[in-house]
């Protein structure tokens, strides 16, 4: 038997991590192409274990979300207030990552690597910051964090987003090869995760 406030944090992040992934799911369905994209450019030492956090990430979610006792031990003692303030944090995630994947359109791609037919996005999110997508994880994994009370699933996203930021002066450097003068203009007046001031 589970505590109220636990079956209600397992509601609210059903109600964020839900809305999030589908959103996510319809826009990349929607983008994808049938090019063949070179993942390898981003390199092996990136590219296995961005991959293995993400799907660890998912795969915690969902085992809290169905049996939250197997993951117990990794617990952390918060307020409930604590808790439920990371369904704040997600909401404003679900209405960011529409205006992401909506300003990307077809752009977008899970790797470094650029298709064919991209274009340089400057509007929407990405008027303020050049990788809003990797900026959405900062509320994402408060969010999970918050309401999961879990050290693991934070570290968890955590070392994701320490891996993408590591991973964005690749994409960056093709992003400049592709467009040239343009992204480094872009560059100079957009921020690379925070808007610059």
């Amino acid at each position: 038997m589970f505590s109220d406030l636990d079956d209600l944090c397992r509601l609210l992040m059903a109600l964020v991590f839900f809305p999030t992934a589908a959103i996510g799911l319809f826009h990349r369905l929607k983008a994808e192409t049938g090019e063949k994209l070179d993942r390898k450019q981003e390199g092996m030492a990136l590219l296995i274990p961005i991959r293995v956090l993400g799907l660890s990430a998912f795969l915690m979610i969902g085992v809290w979300l169905v049996s939250p006792s197997m993951l117990r031990w990794a617990q952390i003692d918060l307020p409930a207030w604590g808790r439920i303030s990371g369904f704040g944090s997600g909401l404003l995630l679900i209405g960011w990552y529409w205006w992401v994947f909506h300003g990307i359109g077809r752009n977008i791609t899970d790797t470094v690597v650029t298709r064919k037919e991209h274009e340089l996005v400057t509007h929407g999110p990405y008027r303020w910051v050049r990788h809003p997508l990797y900026t959405g994880l900062i509320p994402f994994g408060l969010a999970v964090a918050l309401l999961m009370a879990n050290w693991l699933i934070a570290a968890v996203m955590a070392g994701l987003f320490i891996l993408l930021r590591i991973r964005t002066d690749k994409e960056e450097a093709n992003l400049i090869a592709r467009f040239g003068d343009s992204y480094r203009r872009y560059m100079e007046t957009t921020g690379r995760f925070l808007p610059k001031l």
